[in-house]
């Protein structure tokens, strides 16, 4: 089973979307891989004022998933996170790579970057929209 971890500030709105879009999309297509995600600011389940994005659970909810569990809260990476993901994306470059890149130096030159903008700097349509067409395109590579 490949791992695909997505990366984001908080793991709040992108990295959640991504990994929750990915999971379904690779059960659709019988794919054996299997996304989690997590966030590179230390402490970032103290940063969001609840356990999942709302504008991430509507965008879910207009693509036709939605999930009867009750999301898990925001959780930190960790350097195991890192060493057992065969994909690693960080959604946003210039906001990532350099918090990677001190924090996780190791893994540095494994990381992937998107470049999807995080709220404010984009409406949360737009994101989801980029966030959406980029895990369609990875789940067809990984085919």
């Amino acid at each position: 089973m490949r791992r695909v971890l997505f990366l984001c500030t908080g793991n709040y709105f992108r990295s959640r979307f991504a990994e929750v879009l990915f999971n379904e999309l690779a059960a659709r297509a019988q794919l054996a891989a299997r996304a989690d995600s997590a966030g590179l600011a230390p402490q970032c389940g103290t940063r969001n004022p609840g356990p999942i994005s709302s504008h991430t659970l509507a965008g879910l909810r207009a693509r036709g998933i939605v999930s009867a569990a009750a999301p898990r809260l925001p959780r930190d990476v960790t350097a195991d996170d890192f060493a057992s993901a065969e994909v690693i994306i960080a959604v946003k470059e210039t906001e990532h790579r350099p918090v990677v890149e001190e924090r996780f130096a190791d893994y540095a030159a494994r990381v992937r970057y998107w470049n999807v903008d995080d709220i404010p700097d984009a409406m949360p349509e737009d994101a989801l929209e980029d966030l959406e067409r980029l895990v369609h395109a990875l789940v067809a590579k990984l085919r």
